[in-house]
């Protein structure tokens, strides 16, 4: 009954620590880029970094492209794992719906450092808004 009740209490301490960031690596990303709309800067457009999950993907930083269409976010997070970074875009050039047009991209492994401050930048370079993404959606919650 004495292990049964010490095993119990060991695995909700476990639990705990992995739900409230106790065990793992603060881990960060940081991502940087210009989004233009044809040719031109796509100022004011909304930009978010999330770090990807199975079930709800957690919000890490996000803002608005300047007016030059620039933009940088930085984020950090505890994970056991590799944190999975990921740029969501929402935005309306070439697009007359009532929502927003999602694109999403992947940062890679390569730029994820440990620490609450990024040590690298993923530089998307300069994205034309206007083109079409395999994997672009559409989104009227962002």
């Amino acid at each position: 009954m004495r292990l049964i009740l010490l095993t119990t209490i060991f695995s909700i301490s476990c639990c705990n620590a992995l739900l409230f960031g106790l065990i793992g690596t603060e881990q960060s990303a940081a991502v940087s880029g210009k989004l233009t709309c044809n040719g031109e800067p796509a100022a004011h457009v909304r930009v978010k970094l999330y770090e990807k999950e199975a079930t709800l993907d957690v919000l890490l930083d996000e803002g608005v492209t300047d007016e030059n269409g620039e933009f940088k976010l930085q984020g950090h997070k505890v994970e056991v794992s590799t944190i999975d970074p990921k740029l969501n875009i929402y935005h309306k050039c070439n697009y007359n719906g009532i929502c927003y047009r999602k694109s999403s991209l992947t940062i890679p492994d390569n730029f994820v450092t440990e620490g609450a401050v990024p040590q690298k930048t993923f530089n998307v370079g300069i994205i034309n808004l206007a083109n079409k993404f395999s994997g672009d959606s559409t989104d009227c919650l962002n």
